[in-house]
C-alpha cells in the first residue's frame, strides 16, 4: 500500500511539474529537426556551417575581419564550438575573429531554436546569436532580422533581444527589443532560445521569457518572419554599439563558446 501510494505521489509530481515548467508540453510536441552537439574535434561540421568573410565594417564600423576556415578563430574542442577574437592585423583589420552561419543547410520556418553558450566579456566585445531571411540577395531590413542574444562588454551581463523589420528598425527610433540581466553570462553556460510561429517571436533565456513581438496582420513591413531564416553566431569588436566606450586592447583573446544548438519544430 505504502509503495502504491509513493507510485500515485511521482506520477501526480511528474504531471505537475509538465504543467508547471514554461513551455514544456509544446516543447514535447516538437521534434529535434536539426543539430550540432559538437561532440568532435577540428573546423565546424561543414555540411551545417559555412562562413561570412571579411573586414568591411559590416554596416556598423566593426573593426575586426571574419576569417574563412581558420582553427584560431573557430574550432570544435572539447565538446564545445569556440569564436574566438584576437588582436591581430589581417587585411588592415586589427581584429580577427569568425561569423558562423547556416543559410543553405540549416534554414527554418517557424520552430524552437535552443543555443547553449558562455559569452566573452570586456570592454569592445560585441558577441551574438541570430537571424536572417534566408532570401537570396538579402534586402535588409526588409527581409527581417530577429536578435535571440546581443550583448555589448561595456554593459557586462545585460542580454539583449530584438527585431529588425522595414517598419521596425533601430535608425528610425521604431526598433523592438527588450533587456534582461544574466550577471554571470561570461562564466556560466546559459541557452539563449528563439520560440517562433506564425503569430508571435519570442526569446528567452533559460527557457524565461522576456522579449514578444507579435504579428499585427498589417503588411510585410511589420512581419517578414513568414519565410525561412538561417543562424548566425559571431563576436564582433567595437564598432557604433559594441564599441561606444572605446576597445580594451587588453582582454584579448576572448570566447564564446557554444555547448550545443537545436533546433525543433
Amino acid at each position: 500500500m505504502a509503495a502504491m501510494q509513493k507510485l500515485t505521489l511521482v506520477i501526480i509530481s511528474c504531471i505537475a511539474l509538465s504543467v508547471c515548467i514554461p513551455g514544456a508540453n509544446a516543447q514535447s510536441k516538437r521534434k529535434l529537426v536539426w543539430s550540432d552537439e559538437f561532440n568532435y574535434n577540428g573546423l565546424p561540421d561543414s555540411t551545417k556551417w559555412s562562413y561570412n568573410v571579411g573586414g568591411n565594417g559590416w554596416g556598423n564600423q566593426e573593426l575586426q575581419y571574419y576569417t574563412n576556415k581558420q582553427l584560431s578563430n573557430a574550432r570544435v574542442e572539447n565538446g564545445n564550438l569556440t569564436i574566438e577574437v584576437k588582436k591581430e592585423t589581417i587585411e588592415k583589420n586589427a581584429y580577427s575573429s569568425a561569423r558562423l552561419i547556416t543559410k543553405g543547410k540549416g534554414d527554418w520556418l517557424y520552430g524552437r531554436i535552443d543555443v547553449r553558450a558562455r559569452l566573452p566579456k570586456g570592454v569592445g566585445t560585441w558577441p551574438a546569436i541570430w537571424m536572417l531571411g534566408s532570401t537570396t540577395p538579402l534586402k535588409w531590413p526588409d527581409d527581417g532580422e530577429i536578435d535571440i542574444m546581443e550583448h555589448v562588454g561595456y554593459d557586462h551581463g545585460a542580454v539583449h533581444a530584438s527585431v529588425h523589420t522595414r517598419k521596425y528598425y533601430h535608425t528610425i527610433g521604431t526598433q523592438k527589443t527588450a533587456i534582461t540581466t544574466v550577471a554571470d553570462c561570461s562564466e556560466v553556460f546559459h541557452v539563449y532560445s528563439l520560440d517562433w510561429d506564425a503569430e508571435t517571436v519570442t526569446v528567452l533565456v533559460d527557457d524565461k521569457p522576456y522579449f514578444s513581438f507579435k504579428n499585427e496582420h498589417s503588411d510585410r513591413t511589420a512581419w517578414p518572419f513568414d519565410g525561412p531564416m538561417h543562424l548566425l553566431l559571431n563576436i564582433a569588436v567595437g564598432g557604433g554599439w559594441g564599441g561606444q566606450k572605446g576597445v580594451d586592447d587588453s582582454i584579448f583573446p576572448q570566447k564564446m563558446e557554444i555547448d550545443y544548438v537545436r533546433v525543433y519544430q
